[in-house]
């Protein structure tokens, strides 16, 4: 029998757990729900590590939390400080004992871990005014100086950046820890810290499981915010703020979800199939470590049946230091959908290799649709086995780069996206079929021949076997790219040299005597037809048919409006009448080395007949996101 507990800020520690006598905590009711059970939470604060303890049983037999109809609920790791002491001008401290903080101190624990690429000593503390998170200073000179600001070397765009915001100068904070307390400094300008609400990172999460195969649990309508998330690379445990802990079928959705130090969501891997081990031990390289973790999590029950089919949607992601979500083995097989995600990654205290928007290792089978992706370091970065993943009617701008595929041998499909940061794609991968997105921004393609990674049989954990990133077999189909007079590298014209047809490759790679260097010297095949190249834009030399108006600017521009977006876009004459057809698993040539089919998730034949605003496509429809695009200008709804 299902039985529906509740939690109240009115609530007791000795309570039923009734509506009429509820509990005064979520872990007084995550402590006694079993399969079948809500947990129903009324309005306040909650300041709680939310820790389930018991599984769900299956898609109809959930362990359900949810915030109660029309109430505000609010989980935080942090908890309000009221002491503060004046030091000096709009310096002010606070003295904390260490055992406050349990094992677990936030101002003694660093950002630490595998391809951490800068850090100035910052910690997994923060401090929040009215809600708003302050820097960490590098030293106690710097708070009582905030203007002095530190800039850095960019790795991946090679620009020089900022690591404070200059509008966010002023507001610093730095700590310093003896054997008995922790005593926190802050500028805090003109206010008094006394009279505001002032809060600090205490707890490493909010809603996470401390054991694995929790499964089948969903948590609905909540706030959850300000935690001390660890640094989580593929290589080590992934606790984020909130999430599943190697688990199945969990469902994440209608929160709001903010201020986490490293991840906000977590779908990823856990300890025991590697921790960090690259940074601790130093005797192999991170990419080794990572190929270990992959047959560690085999050993561990890496299966469709055990771990993933986890469901991200609706939910609002935003002001967290390196992802809104991240996942490694653990994310397989999941939906992410639906989701507003924005402000990651950019306050730049620090930074590395694992920083996105969405980033994923191992997205078997993963479906990312109809996000709205904005304002991240990476809007979204899919990393080794990239396979059946499918990226469709996102919409992404002012990312400081939109979509990175690296390492995978696919198949995977990115379409009816918008597209629109400087630095618009980064390919390192194979594989992939690209179909009727927008494109405006340049596009780097890169081989991996020293690194080879997993691929899988289709639908499957089960490896199938390793390949290095040759580069090529890949699908350009009914895309709009767009230039820019100070971009480069906008189109396809980067695959000139490339093959056109799996004949002429192998007929080329065996006029050789040789095995695989062979295969190292001949560019593989790509299938690149019916897409348009405005402004700049640079097509495939072997593109047959193919709409070019370079000279043709079409202003593209995102518009805000409250929380609606609309695209302006205006194009020429002959767009009207230039048609790319219906791709699907038919149209779409086979993945050579995988040698796989682009299909849905169950194996069925996959169609891409329906446009980014969830409108059927005709035979006869325009090429691009949008079916309804049309000749000079268009100004359409695209969010909200």
């Amino acid at each position: 029998m299902a039985f529906e507990y509740h939690v109240s800020k009115n609530g007791s520690v000795s309570a039923q757990g009734t509506k009429q006598d509820p509990f005064l905590t979520i872990n007084q009711a995550a402590s006694v729900a079993v399969a079948g059970d809500t947990i129903i939470v009324h309005e306040g604060e909650y300041r709680e590590w939310v820790k389930p303890k018991n599984s769900g049983l299956s898609e109809y037999r959930r362990i359900t939390y949810q915030a109660a109809d029309g109430e505000k609920v609010v989980i935080k790791g942090s908890e309000r400080i009221q002491d503060w002491e004046q030091v000096e001008g709009t310096v002010w401290k606070v003295g904390i004992p260490n055992g406050y903080f349990g094992d677990y101190n936030p101002y003694i624990e660093e950002i630490f871990g595998d391809w951490v690429v800068y850090n100035p000593g910052r910690h997994l503390g923060d401090v929040y005014l009215n809600g708003m998170s302050f820097y960490e200073a590098e030293n106690l000179e710097q708070l009582q100086n905030p203007e002095v600001r530190t800039e850095v070397l960019d790795h991946w765009t090679q620009t020089t950046v900022a690591v404070v915001n200059p509008e966010q100068t002023k507001y610093l904070w730095f700590a310093e820890v003896d054997e008995k307390n922790t005593t926190i400094y802050a500028n805090f300008h003109e206010a008094n810290p006394n009279e505001e609400v002032v809060e600090i990172n205490v707890r490493k999460a909010c809603f996470y499981p401390e054991n694995i195969g929790i499964n089948y649990i969903t948590v609905r309508g909540f706030e959850l915010c300000q935690a001390a998330t660890p640094w989580t690379p593929p290589t080590a445990d992934q606790p984020g703020l909130i999430g599943p802990h190697w688990s199945k079928g969990w469902i994440i959705e209608d929160n709001i979800i903010h201020d986490s130090k490293c991840s906000a969501i977590s779908i990823g891997k856990e300890a025991s199939t590697g921790n960090n081990y690259r940074t601790k031990r130093k005797d192999k390289p991170g990419y080794q470590y990572q190929l270990e973790s992959v047959f560690l999590a085999k050993q561990a029950g890496w299966s469709k049946e055990k771990i993933g089919s986890h469901i991200i949607r609706n939910n609002t992601i935003y002001d967290c230091g390196q992802n809104g979500v991240v996942g490694h083995l653990g994310c397989v097989f999941s939906e992410i959908y639906n989701n507003h995600i924005y402000n990651i990654g950019i306050k730049r205290e620090f930074y590395g290799h694992e920083i996105g928007g969405i980033k994923l290792h191992a997205a078997i089978d993963v479906q990312i649709h109809n996000n709205r992706i904005h304002d991240c370091s990476l809007g979204t970065w899919l990393d080794w086995q990239t396979q059946g993943t499918r990226v469709s009617r996102n919409l992404y701008y002012r990312n400081s780069r939109d979509l990175f595929v690296e390492v995978s041998s696919g198949p995977y499909l990115v379409d009816h996206n918008i597209l629109t940061a400087d630095y618009a794609l980064d390919n390192h991968a194979q594989g992939g079929a690209y179909v009727n997105n927008l494109i405006r921004g340049k596009m780097v393609q890169r081989k991996m021949l020293d690194r080879a990674t997993p691929y899988h049989v289709p639908h499957s954990t089960e490896i199938a076997g390793f390949a290095v990133t040759y580069g090529g077999d890949d699908r350009f189909l009914n895309n709009i790219f767009i230039g820019d007079d100070n971009l480069e590298k906008v189109g396809t014209a980067h695959f000139n040299g490339y093959t056109t047809s799996l004949e002429e490759y192998i007929e080329t790679v065996h006029q050789d005597e040789g095995d695989h260097e062979a295969f190292n010297k001949v560019e593989q095949p790509v299938y690149i037809n019916r897409n348009a190249y405005l402004h700049g834009a640079e097509a495939f030399e072997r593109e047959e048919e193919k709409l070019e108006a370079t000279d043709f600017n079409p202003d593209l521009k995102i518009i805000e409006d409250g929380n609606e977006v609309y695209l302006s876009l205006e194009l020429p004459e002959e767009i009207a009448s230039f048609f790319g057809g219906i791709q699907s698993t038919k149209t779409l040539e086979r993945v050579r080395i995988v040698d796989a089919e682009f299909e849905n998730p169950d194996g069925s034949e996959v169609v891409l007949d329906t446009d980014l605003l969830g409108k059927q496509r005709e035979e006869k429809s325009v090429i691009g996101p949008i079916a309804s695009l049309q000749a000079g200008k268009n100004y359409i709804k695209v969010w909200g």
